[in-house]
């Protein structure tokens, strides 16, 4: 029988239902019929399928993005932050933004081969790749599958800069290329800390590492003379933003150089989660949130222009705005990075069925 076609017990998730994604015609809905009772239903558990990618790189031209290109090595994420922003990304697949994106994840193994082809072309001119602006290449199936351990090593080999951002763990296990590829100005990491407060965060993102254990990997990362930079982000007003400046002194703490922060963003399918989400675990904040980001939006959930998504507008983004500017200067972190190598690429040498001769 399908997974949507019967009833689950949902443990240690974030979204609380699984509306069928904004490309569906039809919308399926869990009924009690009661033959079944609650504690003997099976819990939902994580399912990954394999995708065999054509192309990797991504390409963007937003003018508010410090990117133009990225890579995914995975598609939903297991983390399962109820807040994040790639959700929507999910309903191409023709599957629910809500608890399919936690739990229905997609591995893309023949990644790194694709990855060195792309870098290889004739026609490849080298920047900057982002990893983890999507989807956290991180996130526990990374454990087994390893698929960005060996996309790094292409893009080491190769001399080619990267800039990832991730809450997990598992970067740890990669410092060896890492280390390598800071000695050579190839590499900046992205460390995201949303709040300080454990059980929050366990209510927010129920299947990523607390909080204090990404403290910790950044001072696992900038011991190795990895440059870090501690991401307050997203911050929700009334809920996290409160912590702005004690996040960023803890990141200072812990090594990080750098640090930035980005509001809460609520596209397309994201809004109702996060609104479901509020009413469940904070119902006297609900509506003082909510009436937050409409202020910060033009009186709705949500303005996905450029230059505004971000951070939003109006004296209260411009409140938390001059927080951050006062607490980076007074804590000596910096806003930005000095810019990565990209006089060290050299491009992958094709991979064909005849040996080389030299």
């Amino acid at each position: 029988m399908d997974r949507e076609d019967r009833r689950f017990k949902v443990v240690g998730r974030a979204a609380g239902s699984n509306h069928a994604g904004r490309f569906e015609r039809h919308e399926r809905v869990q009924v009690d019929d009661g033959w079944t009772p609650e504690t003997d239903l099976p819990v939902l558990r994580t399912q990954t399928a394999i995708e065999v990618p054509r192309r990797l790189i991504t390409y963007n031209s937003s003018p508010d993005l410090p990117f133009d290109r990225s890579i995914n090595p995975y598609r939903g994420c297991e983390h399962g932050c109820v807040y994040c922003f790639a959700r929507p990304s999910h309903a191409y697949l023709g599957l629910s933004p809500g608890l399919d994106f936690e739990t229905r994840l997609v591995a893309r193994p023949d990644a790194p081969h694709v990855l060195k082809r792309e870098l290889a072309a004739r026609s490849y001119k080298v920047a900057p790749i982002a990893i983890g602006t999507n989807t956290d290449p991180y996130q526990p199936i990374e454990r087994e599958h390893e698929i960005m351990r060996a996309c790094l090593r292409v893009l080491s080999d190769a001399g080619h800069p990267v800039a990832i951002v991730t809450k997990g763990a598992l970067i740890e296990r990669d410092i060896d290329i890492l280390e390598d590829m800071a000695r050579r100005g190839l590499v900046r990491v992205g460390i995201s800390v949303t709040t300080l407060d454990a059980r929050l965060s366990r209510l927010m993102e129920p299947r990523a590492p607390a909080p204090q254990r990404r403290l910790q990997m950044i001072r696992s990362l900038s011991g190795a003379g990895i440059p870090v930079r501690i991401m307050a982000s997203p911050m929700i007003p009334a809920l996290t933003d409160p912590e702005l400046e004690s996040i960023l002194r803890a990141g200072r703490d812990a090594g990080a150089r750098h640090a930035s922060w980005i509001m809460l963003r609520l596209p397309r399918e994201v809004s109702p989660l996060v609104q479901d989400w509020l009413a469940q675990h904070f119902p006297d904040r609900a509506g003082r949130i909510m009436s937050r980001l409409r202020e910060m939006h033009g009186g709705r959930e949500y303005d996905a222009s450029w230059h505004r998504r971000m951070r939003g507008e109006g004296p209260y983004a411009e409140m938390v705005a001059q927080r951050f500017n006062v607490a980076v200067k007074r804590l000596g972190l910096k806003s930005r990075g000095s810019p990565m190598r990209c006089d060290l690429f050299e491009p992958p040498q094709k991979e064909t069925a005849q040996m080389s001769l030299f």
